[in-house]
């Protein structure tokens, strides 16, 4: 195997192993000058109106207090903790809390990924996994709770790896990193899931004759972590929440970020993929039997729901950094107790530098959400009428939420059900048009709200008993109003408004 070892002056230098740091300020830097980008996902409203509730009432959702249609139906919030930390930053700063916190978390992401990284590769070759992560995971990249739950992924799952790169059980000081996670986001599954696999690669990779030993500690730690997990206020039960996500069935694949990999057009994803299939083939790359289940697992994630696509650029370079390091070579980096004091100095400097130039950049820059495809005038109008049964587009749901108004459906899939969420889907899109009545019916509908180019929206111009009393190049607002005979495009009540 090559190995690039550096020399004993270069390695001492207060210098060496500042990737980490010049990573983070670069990635946050980034992403508070595109801030506004970091809001274009309205769920994020609705995540901040949920985190108000939660500050409001002292207490955690158990049933649905938002929709009209599954009101006191079971419910509760996975992603709960993150859901404050939103709220009160939007209650302190306006938009730029919530802006300044993603990019933070963000930065926090990519630094902890270098460090762990830049341990066995060379500075070089972990900027490269840096950037493939990078372009992978930007179109995810929102202020929403799972990106406050990214650097918690990336410390957790490398700590695992590092672990069995060792050949030893995890640090039980890994264990608090699961309960936040758990508090965080519902994804904290997936770290729990993979302590079986990363303690099968410890295992093989040991000694026969520690085995015994070392697999003992391992589930000791398993169980550990599982306790650890249903540290939240609603125990267990934050387990047993992502059972109702698995049981979609055939509504996932009609959410967008659910969707599977889509190559009709070359994209980041292909790039990566086929790069790295490049370079395993050029250098004859190899890896140790249960690394390529981890990674094929990962791929296999990326490949069935493109909301992964970020946990495999993340998570693959961790997996892939001590295997690469032994055939590719690697930088190995002293640490220096004497450059202590002075790294201290410096990342207080920088701490306060980027605490300033934030302050100094918020007060001139106003961050607001992206409001483009959010019915904003069409909700206005809507509210005047004093409705409380409004069928309404899914992608409108959060932004109902958001501005007080009971929704019909919102982005919670996992609360309203396979069949609730296929039902709306075929009548919206008119993939079947007696779902479409067949709800207005059944749920008394009083008004519609959907997307102006809907063919939803385009059947009820035509059909009487609903009428147009609002439109724009957004939203349009049909009325159920029983004089009302349209033989021809009707035009736009404005005395309704």
């Amino acid at each position: 195997m090559t190995i690039s070892v550096a020399h004993t002056d270069d390695a001492a230098s207060p210098m060496r192993g500042l990737l980490p740091l010049g990573v983070g300020i670069f990635v946050y830097a980034l992403f508070l000058l595109a801030g506004n980008r970091l809001l274009i996902d309205p769920d994020t409203m609705w995540q901040i109106t949920v985190g108000q509730w939660i500050v409001d009432h002292l207490a955690v959702p158990e049933t649905d207090v938002y929709s009209f249609t599954m009101r006191g139906q079971p419910w509760i919030s996975t992603q709960w903790l993150a859901q404050v930390i939103y709220a009160r930053a939007y209650a302190t700063a306006g938009w730029s809390g919530p802006v300044v916190l993603a990019a933070a978390a963000i930065a926090a992401t990519f630094a902890l990924l270098a460090k762990f990284l830049n341990r066995c590769l060379s500075e070089n070759t972990t900027l490269v996994f840096i950037a493939a992560a990078l372009a992978l995971t930007v179109p995810h990249l929102l202020a929403r709770p799972h990106v406050l739950a990214m650097p918690v992924m990336v410390a957790w799952v490398g700590g695992l790896v590092a672990a069995a790169d060792r050949r030893e059980a995890p640090s039980y000081f890994l264990l608090p990193l699961m309960a936040l996670w758990a508090n965080l986001h519902g994804g904290f599954v997936l770290g729990l899931m993979l302590v079986g696999p990363v303690a099968l690669d410890a295992l093989l990779s040991a000694e026969a004759g520690s085995r015994k030993s070392l697999a003992l500690r391992w589930a000791a730690f398993g169980l550990a972590a599982l306790a650890a997990s249903c540290l939240t206020p609603y125990g267990w039960n934050s387990l047993l929440a992502s059972q109702k996500i698995l049981a979609l069935g055939s509504a996932l694949p009609l959410i967008m970020e659910w969707r599977p990999a889509d190559f009709g057009s070359v994209g980041a994803f292909e790039i990566c993929l086929l790069l790295g299939i490049a370079l395993a083939l050029y250098r004859g790359v190899t890896l140790p039997a249960m690394r390529i289940v981890l990674l094929l697992g990962l791929l296999h994630m990326a490949l069935a729901q493109g909301r992964s696509v970020e946990i495999l650029a993340l998570l693959a370079p961790l997996v892939l950094a001590a295997p690469l390091a032994r055939q590719i070579g690697s930088a190995g980096i002293a640490h220096s107790t004497a450059a202590a004091p002075r790294r201290g100095a410096l990342f207080g400097a920088v701490a306060a530098l980027l605490v300033a130039g934030t302050f100094a950049y918020a007060s001139v820059h106003r961050f607001e959400p992206h409001m483009h495809g959010s019915p904003v005038a069409a909700v206005t109008e809507l509210k005047k009428l004093h409705l409380t049964r409004v069928f309404n587009d899914y992608d409108f749901g959060g932004f109902l939420i958001a501005n007080g108004v009971a929704p019909f459906i919102d982005g919670r899939t996992e609360l309203y059900g396979e069949k609730f969420f296929v039902d709306h889907n075929a009548a919206s899109g008119l993939m079947e048009p007696e779902n479409l009545f067949r709800l207005l019916d059944v749920y008394k509908i009083e008004a519609t709200l959907m997307r102006t180019q809907s063919a939803a929206t385009k059947l009820l111009d035509h059909i009487d008993g609903w009428q147009k009393v609002y439109s724009d190049d957004i939203a349009t607002i049909h009325l159920r109003k029983m004089d009302a005979v349209h033989t021809a495009e009707p035009a736009v009540d404005s005395k309704a408004k």
